[in-house]
């Protein structure tokens, strides 16, 4: 696939830095539709290919109930990369929208999202879950939770749910938003456009916004925000040297 080079480059580290694959493993990954999601899957079956661990991939949806959205463009690619498509219906949309009429509805979706998502992973043989979380995440992760919440915090690039069984591992958090985005368009990839009410109306997308003004007037700054968490140990992350891809700053 046309690109995918780049994309491995920072996949693959960040795998080998983590050790997120074994011998064995059937993952899922977690398919919204998304742009990093769908860079995630074609990286990983990409990988899938030759890396010395040899693991099971399949692909797995959580239909929310959402309007308008059509994955037929989502399933054609998971033929064609040769992994299994599940989708998993249920009634979130009308849950949170209908039912319980959410004022801040992000929340609670996630969770309900995570949890079907981890129990479709279990029921399906898979022993870990891919999550499509890139470098710009990490780094308004724990920009969100230091403005709204007053603490030093992040997700894990590998985590274990103990109840579950399960591991979550994140093997693009080393990719910057970018890289995805340039993935994504050159190898046109069938990404699906959410209908979600709430969708870019987030604290996440303010963040976003503010991060990218702060940028322009301090080049390098969410790479230097990504390097603290790293020195500082947060939440499992390590320093491993210098990063793949730290001089891009410079070229933005």
């Amino acid at each position: 696939m046309e690109n995918i080079k780049r994309v491995l480059s920072f996949t693959r580290r960040a795998i080998d830095d983590y050790k997120m694959i074994q011998a064995g493993d059937k993952i899922a990954v977690g398919v919204s539709g998304g742009k990093d999601s769908l860079t995630l899957l074609c990286a990983l079956a990409e990988l899938r290919r030759f890396y010395p661990e040899p693991f099971e991939l399949v692909a797995i949806n959580i239909g929310m109930g959402l309007p308008d959205m059509d994955f037929s463009g989502v399933i054609k690619l998971c033929e064609q990369l040769d992994v299994p498509y599940h989708s998993i219906p249920t009634e979130i949309y009308k849950i949170i929208f209908e039912v319980r009429k959410e004022s801040n509805p992000c929340s609670l979706c996630a969770k309900m999202r995570r949890g079907a998502l981890h129990a479709a992973a279990k029921e399906l043989g898979c022993n870990k879950v891919a999550l499509g979380h890139h470098f710009d995440d990490v780094v308004e992760t724990f920009m969100l939770n230091l403005f709204f919440e007053g603490r030093l915090g992040c997700f894990q690039p590998v985590t274990y749910l103990s109840r579950r069984d399960l591991y979550l591992i994140r093997p693009m958090i080393y990719m910057p938003e970018k890289d995805v985005r340039y993935f994504a368009n050159k190898a046109e990839l069938p990404t699906v456009k959410s209908t979600c009410p709430a969708d870019g109306e987030t604290e996440r997308e303010e963040m976003k916004k503010l991060l990218a003004t702060l940028e322009r007037q301090n080049r390098g700054l969410r790479y230097r925000i990504f390097g603290a968490i790293q020195r500082g140990g947060i939440d499992g992350f390590r320093e491993f040297g210098r990063m793949s891809g730290m001089k891009d700053y410079d070229e933005e």
